[in-house]
């Protein structure tokens, strides 16, 4: 999109032609949106269950695959929609499926069994990834991340061996020191303390309050949970069997790093998506912005839609992330007849296309637009 073409979009009749379909949607919203959330976690309870059934037979992919898919689902399909409030409106609906309640205290390794904790991923993204959508303040801006390997001398194939290495390691090299971080800083200013040591080292120093939560609140947990507690309950089976269950556990793990990386990171990058310098101001802009600055993959249907985590409908959940999983099938023609009345891009594109557009971002190769830089 050009600088002319972004400046002459009428934000006030955009803002009224969005707020109409949020309004529409708001209105529809009722039980047969929990169920449809209770199918998804259903679908993702049963790749756990039939990845674990068959991993202790021998280390295979398959089981792996499986399992990390459960993985997946849990993070994609029901902690970041219940988090962001997608079925706080709905009546009667448990107390564990809203956003207060999800994942606290003892249900954090029933609801969501991760390296992330709840708290650091709900002041990290909910809050600063979603209102700041391509800023500086943007802590997920992937162009601003990667500076250190942009502006590298390494040569060109080996940038790209050190993203692949990173594909499969990332939920706990870059998410999860990342959400502890800004959870402490965001504790630190609301208490009124001097803001506290955030460099890389220190953030993973027990010698640090920031680097002993993350061991004691993340690392330790988790990987007793899934590498410990888990395979230990095959024992029974044979040594044998425990130990197939783990090193199963570690191929799982690697695999749902690498579809969560492949389905998240494109989400927000690539030579035809927009950051930007300065602060937007009106809701106008802010959802000029989330089109802009969000890609989506195909859509339509609850099988697709399932091993995207729903992540493929990003740009009307940057637009909307307080509505349920169901309803973003019935808004995404909607937004796209908007933005084609408006003149807006909107980028809808395979997800191997995205990734790889991402991975130039990442590398150096191309960089990001900006409304300051005409196309």
């Amino acid at each position: 999109m050009s600088l002319n073409s972004y400046q002459r979009v009428d934000r006030k009749q955009l803002a009224k032609d969005l707020d109409a379909i949020h309004d529409d949607v708001l209105a529809r919203i009722g039980d047969d949106d929990f169920i449809h959330l209770k199918k998804m976690e259903r679908w993702g309870r049963l790749c756990s269950l039939l990845g674990y059934a068959t991993a202790w037979i021998f280390p295979n992919p398959i089981s792996a695959l499986l399992m990390g898919q459960g993985s997946f689902t849990r993070w994609t399909q029901m902690t970041h929609p219940v988090v962001h409030k997608g079925y706080d409106k709905i009546s009667n609906v448990p107390a564990r499926y809203t956003s207060k309640h999800f994942a606290q205290g003892w249900r954090r390794f029933i609801d969501w069994p991760d390296w992330i904790t709840p708290d650091g991923w709900h002041q990290e993204h909910d809050i600063l990834h979603h209102y700041n959508l391509g800023e500086k303040r943007d802590p997920d801006h992937l162009q601003h991340n990667m500076e250190w390997l942009r502006q590298s001398k390494l040569p060109m194939w080996l940038r790209f061996f050190i993203v692949i290495i990173f594909t499969t390691i990332w939920k706990i090299s870059y998410y999860t020191p990342r959400t502890h971080k800004e959870l402490r800083l965001s504790q630190a200013r609301q208490q009124g303390e001097v803001k506290p040591n955030v460099a890389r080292g220190a953030g993973w120093s027990l010698f640090t309050p920031q680097g002993r939560a993350l061991w004691l609140q993340s690392i330790l947990p988790y990987a007793l949970f899934r590498f410990a507690l888990l395979p230990a309950l095959f024992l029974p089976l044979g040594t044998t069997a425990a130990i197939s269950v783990l090193l199963t556990s570690i191929m799982a793990e690697i695999f749902t790093n690498m579809h969560s990386f492949l389905v998240i990171v494109p989400n927000h990058a690539g030579d035809d998506v927009m950051m930007f310098e300065q602060r937007g101001k009106g809701r106008g802009e802010f959802y000029l912005r989330q089109i802009l600055g969000s890609v989506n993959y195909p859509t339509g249907s609850d099988r697709n839609d399932f091993f995207y985590g729903w992540l493929n409908y990003q740009i009307e959940h940057h637009l909307w992330p307080d509505i349920p999983l169901s309803q973003y099938q019935y808004v995404q023609p909607k937004v796209l007849a908007v933005c084609k009345k408006h003149g807006i891009p909107y980028c809808q594109d395979s997800v191997f296309k995205r990734l790889l557009k991402a991975m130039d971002i990442m590398v150096g190769r191309s960089s990001m637009l900006s409304p300051a830089k005409p196309d």
